[in-house]
């Protein structure tokens, strides 16, 4: 089973670690043009499943936000904080198919193991888990459990390397056992990864059609292999430009991002959907409201979307 959805569902899933920032509100405003050019529906989902990151009430600043520029979900948004039943019980089908197993190595554990092969790896980029623990913990705790990548893409007669097709960026391409590895599904500190929780409720809310930020592209082949696994529907993929910082990296909270100044809502749309090419919106525009910049955006989304 691993058709695409029938209808469009799209989502929007900040977590709320922190207030938008405008690269945040490029993917909030992309994700609802894609939804609205496709005649579908559009949610929001609240990713606070990472507790020790999340921020009190901001949560609700960001759909405050959302709501001043326009974007609101029609239907009650999903908190991950509210779903580790589901996660569990997906944990539990991949453990009992024999394509989950413990883990007692620590990331130092893990980064020491690569400087002894002499593995060079990209900034930002964690170093590739080296399968110790996949045929037993050897005496060690249990810390985290991970995905058997090469046992997964083996038994289901997967190809290598993964290829997908972006509806931004074209066909991709990634050698998931090479490049990424056996990677974490529930953490060392019992957190839930979030390469199982998105997968788990993509899949809960029937999401078809997934729009957000390039930075999240290369976790793409990792979502679509737990889809195979677990048996679920795989989205259509597109990925958006990024709003880079002052240092030429992505804007982020890590990366000093200021919150966005809503008090002209507009102001800040116009610079999102520069971002993403489309024309401005002036206040003149006879009814001088977001509404009517949205639906200007709507008609020319909706000209050139696939």
């Amino acid at each position: 089973m691993n058709t695409h959805f029938s209808g469009y569902t799209g989502r929007f899933a900040p977590s709320p670690t922190g207030p938008l920032h405008a690269g945040s509100l490029v993917a909030a405003l992309a994700s609802w043009l894609d939804a609205r050019a496709h005649d579908g529906q559009w949610l929001v989902r609240m990713e606070d499943v990472d507790e020790p990151r999340c921020v009190p009430g901001a949560a609700e600043q960001i759909l405050h936000q959302l709501a001043l520029c326009g974007l609101v979900s029609e239907a009650p948004v999903l908190w991950q904080s509210t779903r580790q039943d589901a996660y569990q019980a997906a944990l539990d089908t991949l453990v009992t198919r024999g394509w989950a197993y413990p883990c007692g190595c620590s990331r130092k554990d893990i980064e020491e193991f690569q400087a002894q092969l002499g593995t060079d790896r990209s900034r930002h980029t964690a170093a590739v888990y080296p399968g110790t623990c996949r045929d037993g913990l050897k005496g060690k705790t249990a810390r985290a459990w991970r995905l058997n990548v090469q046992l997964v893409l083996d038994d289901l007669q997967l190809p290598t390397p993964w290829r997908w097709h972006d509806r931004r960026l074209g066909d991709q391409h990634q050698d998931l056992a090479q490049a990424v590895g056996d990677f974490v599904l529930k953490r060392a500190d019992g957190q839930w990864a979030y390469q199982l929780a998105v997968v788990v409720d993509d899949a809960a809310q029937t999401i078809s059609h997934v729009v957000r930020g390039e930075d999240l592209a290369d976790n793409t082949p990792r979502q679509m292999l737990l889809q195979h696994a677990l048996g679920l529907p795989s989205p259509a993929y597109m990925h958006t430009p990024l709003v880079l910082g002052v240092n030429g990296e992505k804007l982020s909270k890590q990366n000093g991002a200021q919150a966005l100044n809503l008090q002209d809502p507009l102001t800040a749309l116009n610079q999102a959907a520069e971002v993403l090419g489309l024309p401005p919106c002036p206040a003149p525009l006879g009814a001088t409201s977001v509404q009517a910049a949205l639906d200007t955006w709507v008609r020319e989304w909706r000209s050139t979307a696939n």
